[in-house]
């Protein structure tokens, strides 16, 4: 599910949470990463079992207009309960795995916190994306997936009062959802109707190995970071150290020490991923600044025989 590029991000995140509280405590910092990653998978499960929510809030709105004496404009579609017979809907709202692991970790979030399932649905069932759905003549698992996929997409994803909470639950989270939203979107696409309820619960890593790394990366470019420092002065006299934006400094930092360090990272992805996390993170000035940077620096390190690298490497 997490990328290195993912992973990257989250190293920069915790090395500039350290340089703003002060805190040198490297013990502090591997927790803080370790808890920043997984709460990525809890934001994924959070977003995930909103569906879930909104299933479980369309059948007690059916339920609820089934019982009415005056008309309602559900009454108006062909069936009335196509909705919540969504094929898609239903896999996820029947998927006992994803219920246990919300029921273990105690995510009962959309139940405390029920009127934002509330506003989604309302926003739902007013949008022209559910009423062409629901009058339409067309019934399969792929209209049912295109439909859900869609007020994922316009309707729940952007839903700014959704955001806001998340916002307010973990700060990290911020630049966490885009990248779990459209993580999501992939996963939606990609299921059908014969898919295991596991398809729905991926591992957050792709393997150990990529913990090792974030470890790896926060260490060692805490540890050196005097030598680092050294580094980049080298390459931008006419720079005060002033005068880099912090998180300037530390996509340097990081970049340098991943050249030096991680002999089976190629060096054109070193240079790749931490040109587009500048560019995402920092100011257009910034990710020219640092490409001009990182360019001298791998020629230097190439001509002095500094830059080791061998085996295929990893992103």
């Amino acid at each position: 599910m997490l990328t290195r590029r993912h992973i990257r991000v989250k190293v920069m995140q915790c090395i500039y949470a350290l340089v703003q509280s002060k805190d040198d405590s490297l013990e502090k910092q591997q927790k803080f990463l370790k808890i920043s990653i997984d709460n990525m998978y809890v934001l994924y499960l959070l977003v995930l079992s909103l569906l879930m929510e909104l299933h479980r809030l369309a059948e007690k709105h059916v339920q609820h207009a089934t019982k009415k004496y005056l008309a309602t404009e559900d009454d108006g579609y062909p069936n009335p309960e196509k909705f919540i017979k969504n094929r898609l809907l239903v896999q996820i709202a029947s998927n006992q795995l994803l219920k246990d692991e919300l029921s273990k970790r105690k995510l009962n979030n959309w139940y405390l916190h029920e009127e934002y399932v509330k506003i989604i649905h309302k926003e739902i069932l007013a949008s022209g994306i559910y009423k062409d759905y629901m009058n339409s003549g067309e019934d399969g698992y792929t209209q049912d997936q295109d439909v859900i996929i869609q007020l994922f997409k316009e309707i729940i994803a952007p839903n700014e009062k959704i955001y806001e909470y998340f916002e307010d639950d973990k700060l990290t989270w911020v630049d966490d959802i885009p990248i779990v939203n459209t993580y999501l979107v992939k996963r939606l696409k990609k299921a059908r109707e014969t898919t295991s309820e596991n398809f729905f619960l991926p591992t957050l890593l792709k393997d150990r190995q990529d913990m090792v790394y974030a470890n790896d990366l926060l260490t060692k470019t805490l540890l050196n970071d005097a030598k680092w420092e050294k580094e980049i002065e080298g390459k931008t006299p006419n720079w005060d150290n002033d005068r880099i934006a912090e998180i300037d400094s530390i996509i340097l930092k990081m970049a340098i020490c991943e050249l030096l360090n991680f002999p089976s990272i190629p060096e054109k992805v070193t240079l790749n991923e931490y040109l587009e996390i500048a560019k995402e993170y920092s100011t257009p000035k910034s990710s020219i600044f640092i490409n001009g940077v990182l360019d001298k620096l791998a020629k230097e390190y190439k001509s002095t025989g500094k830059l080791q690298k061998m085996g295929r490497g990893l992103q």
